[in-house]
């Protein structure tokens, strides 16, 4: 009898429903699919990535990251967040993606649960397949928040929560509340959380609150993808108790060794330079935000505004879906994002404005 070739984990997991949906547009659609911001890395960045390579620190690096980063990043941490992570705290890595990763394998053990928002960010469950956990998703309240109530049932019995603020795909910010009460509840349940903070530069009017500061039981994940427009250097970080550091980093050097030198210096004129250029695209996103969201009201949909990162998740049939995909407007269904949200589509505002303009006109072609 032929053997199975593959392992469980690995056929259990299933291809990015992001992805594959560019595949199906017309080749002049106007894309409102991809989390990627439409601004080229800030000038003083790039300049320092090239000074690097000219300067040939080309080779390895430390496994947790060169040591001026990491004290940057731990200044970073204090400064806007208010945690007190040393450097030893600190491991940079290849972008958040892999940051989830090596948590989540440093974590989860066969058949332990882990909780993660639902609609939620599609990683969190496969990381959790992928590390022989459970995943299991927590539905959120008619406006796409935490409800604490449920939360605190499904952490009885789990082993590792996923908190994601501000929310990929819904765009909601969880209050000061919602992520205190959680925190403490997991840290009392021993609870872990994993606090994936990636869009925490793009809120419009409220405020982001780091669940460590409530919590020891916390590792947080962040990456300059996002705030600095670098999603293609691959750099992200993550931070914690230096026992689950520990842990975390024999994972990350057997998969990865170091993080690229050349995005590391690059990112370390980025978490010591002006924060001007990360001030100007959140401007710039707030300005498209009102477009697409009020464009979207007047073509009749009802849902509420998202307080941060730059998504839209607009409820609506899967008819309704195909047909503004044949018209030419890229957009994300629900259910590539959990089992909770299969009537809904995610449109990303990380496009300029003049494509919005377009997108909302080919959607009102065919409402």
């Amino acid at each position: 009898m032929e053997k199975n070739v593959f392992s469980k984990r690995a056929q259990t997991v299933e291809m990015s429903g992001i992805r594959k949906f560019f595949q199906k547009a017309r080749p002049d659609s106007i894309n409102l699919g991809i989390g990627q911001p439409d601004f080229p890395t800030p000038e003083h960045i790039k300049n320092a990535g090239i000074k690097a390579i000219e300067n040939n620190l080309t080779g390895y690096t430390f496994n947790s990251g060169v040591p001026e980063l990491r004290h940057a990043l731990s200044e970073k941490f204090k400064r806007e967040n208010g945690l007190l992570y040393t450097e030893e705290q600190i491991i940079v890595t290849a972008g958040a993606g892999e940051a989830l990763f090596i948590a989540m394998q440093s974590l989860v053990d066969n058949g332990d649960v882990v909780l993660y928002q639902d609609p939620g960010f599609v990683s969190y469950k496969e990381c959790a397949v992928l590390s022989g956990g459970k995943p299991k998703g927590i539905s959120l309240d008619e406006n796409l928040h935490i409800d604490v109530e449920k939360c605190k049932k499904d952490l009885d019995s789990a082993k590792v929560i996923v908190l994601n603020t501000p929310g990929n795909p819904t765009g909601a910010v969880e209050s000061e509340e919602t992520i205190k009460a959680v925190s403490e509840y997991a840290e009392d349940a021993g609870v872990t959380v994993i606090s994936d903070e990636v869009y925490e530069h793009f809120i419009y009017e409220k405020k982001h609150y780091s669940a460590a500061n409530y919590s020891e039981n916390v590792m947080t994940i962040n990456a300059a993808s996002k705030t600095f427009s670098m999603t293609g250097w691959r750099l992200g970080f993550i931070a914690g108790p230096e026992s689950y550091i520990e842990q975390c980093l024999k994972v990350h050097q057997y998969c990865q060794t170091c993080a690229s030198s050349v995005s590391q210096y690059a990112a370390l004129a980025a978490y010591t330079g002006s924060m001007e250029c990360v001030y100007e695209m959140k401007a710039e996103y707030a300005k498209r935000r009102e477009l697409l969201y009020n464009g979207l009201k007047d073509l009749g949909f009802d849902f509420p505004k998202p307080d941060g990162a730059f998504y839209m998740f607009v409820p609506m049939d899967k008819q309704m879906f195909e047909k503004i995909i044949d018209a030419g407007v890229v957009a994300i269904p629900g259910d590539a994002f959990g089992e909770n949200a299969k009537d809904y589509a995610r449109f990303s505002y990380a496009a300029s404005r003049e494509n919005i303009s377009e997108a909302l006109k080919r959607m009102k072609s065919v409402i």
